[in-house]
């Protein structure tokens, strides 16, 4: 055994040996399950602000805020493969493990080890379901998809408290031909058609890892909500949504690639996916009415996983002639990353009649919301311009 390795479990009070053939099970009791009939989202469900889809929960865009910023964890939309587990946060305990490390039987980390031995850093990211939007590939273009029938509220923006995993990698041993990761989460394991599939994994890459990769304590500076990964959570900021596995208990490294059913059967388009698409929102609610002759200031919020947004532009004739909208500045100081961008529209004088409210945002990579979205039969990344139906009278 390596000075090192003895070092960090000196550090952690564990044992020499034997946590070669540990399991989730055998590390404590993670995680009590909810009782037999109990909802499987724990977080109250106000109809104002929320609709509720049973195991998931999407944000209402008119229930936003528009001199709010981030999104309050009570206001986060919610997407569970099964039920929110409860874990207990004294008997927490994160696995390190693999090939990937010098030590293949890896490391245990409470979240007080975390804590204290680790530099905690605060990062702004766009939180967001791969299928968000994914109705309007049936309403918009035709062509139904399968999954949660989201239109646009599968998103928020959080400012995320943790340490950066490269660090946590890095102090566990971490190999230079280490090349996959895979977070695993402490919820119920998923059942598919009959078929157990285990619990919900996805593996991603080194680079990302290395990168920007948090295990998250923390949204908006205070503790995560049961809903939201209590009591650690993974987050690739900008990447699909499926990436951040809430409660995480286990991860894998390794030096060669991992695969799972969340990146081979789902989330994969000719490929596994990763950083969103570029979308935008009005703040407004479906087939809103609003008085004719009269200015009218409308706003609404463009995000990309990939980058800034540069600009944004809106229609409010179906598409026929487009505007600049002014964009509106994060408030600051903010924490490192990039949120979403808040923006807003002048309407002078609208006519009676209906109309159809449309906003195109571009990234700072170039990347522009298309007219018409590609279609898959999961329907993930639909990035096209919403068309928003408003009633001026």
């Amino acid at each position: 055994m390596t000075p090192n390795r003895m070092r960090r479990r000196a550090v952690l009070g564990l044992p020499a040996a034997g946590l070669a053939g540990a399991t989730l099970g055998q590390l404590g009791p993670l995680a009590s399950r909810a009782t037999a009939g109990a909802p499987a989202i724990l977080k109250p469900l106000p109809a104002e602000a929320f609709i509720d889809y049973g195991t998931n929960a999407e944000t209402r865009w008119e229930s936003v805020d528009p001199h709010r910023y981030l999104t309050p964890q009570s206001r986060l939309f919610v997407r569970n493969h099964t039920r929110t587990p409860q874990v207990d946060a004294a008997s927490y305990r994160l696995r390190v493990h693999g090939d990937g490390l010098d030590d293949a039987a890896g490391v245990t980390l409470s979240l007080a080890d975390l804590q204290r031995r680790f530099r905690t850093v605060e990062v702004t990211s766009v939180h967001e379901c791969t299928g968000n939007g994914r109705s309007f590939f049936d309403t918009q273009q035709g062509t139904k998809a399968a999954g949660t029938a989201w239109t646009l509220g599968a998103v928020g923006t959080v400012t995320w408290q943790g340490v950066r995993l490269r660090d946590v990698l890095r102090w566990a041993g971490l190999r230079p031909d280490a090349v996959s990761v895979q977070g695993v989460g402490l919820d119920d394991e998923y059942v598919d058609k009959g078929q157990n599939l285990g619990h919900v994994r996805r593996p991603f890459p080194i680079a990302k890892a290395l990168d920007d990769a948090l295990l998250a304590w923390g949204a908006n500076g205070e503790p995560l909500l049961p809903d939201h990964g209590f009591p650690l959570r993974l987050v690739l900021p900008g990447w699909v949504g499926i990436a951040s596995i809430k409660w995480l208990g286990e991860l894998e490294v390794s030096t060669t690639e991992l695969t799972s059913p969340w990146n081979t059967r789902w989330y994969n388009i000719g490929g596994p996916l990763g950083a969103n698409p570029v979308r935008s929102a009005w703040e407004l609610p479906w087939d809103a009415t609003i008085p004719a002759g009269r200015t009218a200031v409308l706003t609404g919020r463009s995000w990309s996983g990939a980058a800034p947004i540069a600009r944004v532009e809106v229609s409010t004739d179906g598409g026929t002639t487009w505007t600049a909208a002014r964009l509106r500045p994060a408030p600051g100081p903010r924490a490192e990353g990039h949120g979403w961008t808040r923006w807003a529209h002048t309407w002078h004088a609208p006519e009676v009649g209906r109309h159809e409210l449309l906003a195109r945002a571009t990234d700072l990579h170039g990347r522009t919301q298309p007219d018409v979205a590609a279609y898959n039969p999961n329907g993930y990344f639909f990035d096209a311009v919403v068309r928003h139906p408003v009633l001026v009278s």
